[in-house]
């Protein structure tokens, strides 16, 4: 009957809801299991960092036979990373150094021929009219447009008094004219503002009787030699005397004579140093020994710095720069790393370092024995002052550097890729 065909048909479908409750229990139940075993397996399984899982093979090349296996050092911090390509290091890079940071030193004599100086191989006394025009145009042509002209006074020029110092036809002067005629404002023409290369004495002032390097009087002397090289066309002139006051000396001679924009690049810290050897044959302009009545210091330690000396370079910087200084130097330069940064941390003028005559030599020296590389040494050397805190570098090497530099060089002293 209908009725009893209702009741059998609610009683199936019963049956088959009850049935599949069991079946999707049994399911989830299942499902959670499998679940709560790959949550565990997870959590309990060890895990390796990204950042300290050994790179793949072709990363780090082949090793030699015998290299130990290591696991990979949880290092947060590799700095070897900023330095794995050539191109990363010179975006790092802190310091640069380029021809423009170079000025040439010169010698020049009253000759037609150049003179080789022994001591320092590659650099001659440069007949004034030619030689030194020639060596000129080359660094030019490298991009060094600075240089400073050491004259070689004949020995029948020099006197006591080095009255020669300012003689507007001398050696210097019309050095600086020729330069000045010849190339005009392409050049910068520094000068040297001392006595000893006009002193028969070989000091950088008057020498008393009695041994004494006169101060005052010396001033007098270095305020006419600075106008002198002023009015031959001197950009900037450069007392390396390390008398007391003679910046402002200097300066006030310049501006009463109407020099206002020629500027002063003051041997700041100049040491009494055994470095100068080479240079003071090139001029010829090492003290020398007295007559018997005269008493003359074998060295130049009365006015120039003692070399154990460090505050005493921040008392000169602080009195040339009242005293109307452009540009501090400090000279030699390697051996004074210190001394640069120095000023470097106390003033804002530009500070130029001197590389010496006898670090150039030695550098030679070592080149010539097959001990250095010279190319890979001397740049590493005027990088070294460049970083310590120079703006400006005197250097024999300037033209050569700068041809290095612009070839690559500077690159491959620090590594190739």
């Amino acid at each position: 009957s209908i009725r009893h065909f209702v009741t059998m048909m609610a009683t199936r479908m019963s049956a088959s809801s009850s049935s599949g409750k069991k079946t999707s229990s049994k399911a989830r139940s299942s499902s959670s299991s499998s679940n709560v075993r790959r949550l565990r397996a997870t959590t309990s399984a060890p895990t390796t960092p990204a950042s300290s899982a050994a790179p793949p093979a072709s990363a780090r090349g082949g090793v030699p036979e015998g290299t130990p296996v290591v696991e990979p050092r949880d290092l947060p911090s590799r700095p070897r990373r900023n330095r794995k390509s050539r191109h990363l290091r010179r975006a790092f890079s802190e310091t640069t150094v380029r021809p423009e940071h170079f000025i040439l030193p010169v010698f020049v004599h009253d000759g037609e021929e150049d003179i080789p100086i022994n001591a320092m191989p590659g650099v001659s006394r440069l007949g004034w009219q030619n030689g030194l025009v020639r060596e000129v145009e080359a660094a030019m042509k490298e991009g060094v447009h600075q240089v400073v002209i050491f004259p070689k006074t004949p020995d029948e020029l020099k006197t006591s008094t080095a009255e020669e110092a300012f003689n507007p036809d001398g050696l210097a002067q019309r050095s600086i004219s020729l330069l000045k005629e010849k190339f005009g404002n392409d050049i910068v023409v520094y000068t040297d503002v001392a006595l000893d290369p006009y002193n028969s004495d070989g000091h950088d002032g008057i020498v008393s009787d009695a041994g004494v390097i006169l101060n005052d009087e010396t001033i007098h002397y270095l305020q006419k030699q600075a106008v002198s090289q002023a009015r031959a066309g001197a950009d900037c002139v450069s007392p390396s005397d390390m008398m007391d006051g003679r910046v402002a000396a200097i300066r006030e001679a310049l501006d009463a004579e109407g020099f206002t924009d020629v500027s002063i690049m003051s041997y700041t810290a100049k040491y009494a140093s055994a470095f100068y050897g080479p240079f003071r044959e090139a001029l010829a302009s090492a003290p020398k020994a007295g007559e018997a009545h005269r008493i003359i210091p074998p060295n130049k330690k009365t006015y120039q710095q003692d070399p154990a000396n460090y505050r005493e370079a921040l008392r000169e910087a602080m009195l040339d720069e009242e005293e109307g200084a452009d540009i501090m130097m400090v000279k030699p330069g390697m051996p004074y790393l210190d001394i640069i940064r120095l000023l470097r941390d106390n003033t804002t003028l530009p500070v130029a370092a001197y590389h010496v005559s006898g670090e150039y030599s030695m550098l030679k020296a070592a080149a010539a024995a097959g001990y250095l590389n010279e190319q890979d040494a001397v740049l590493e050397s005027l990088l070294s002052m460049r970083r310590a805190g120079s703006d400006l570098i005197l250097t024999y090497y300037a033209t050569q550097a700068a041809r290095w530099i612009q070839e690559g060089g500077l690159d491959a002293s620090q590594g190739g890729d």
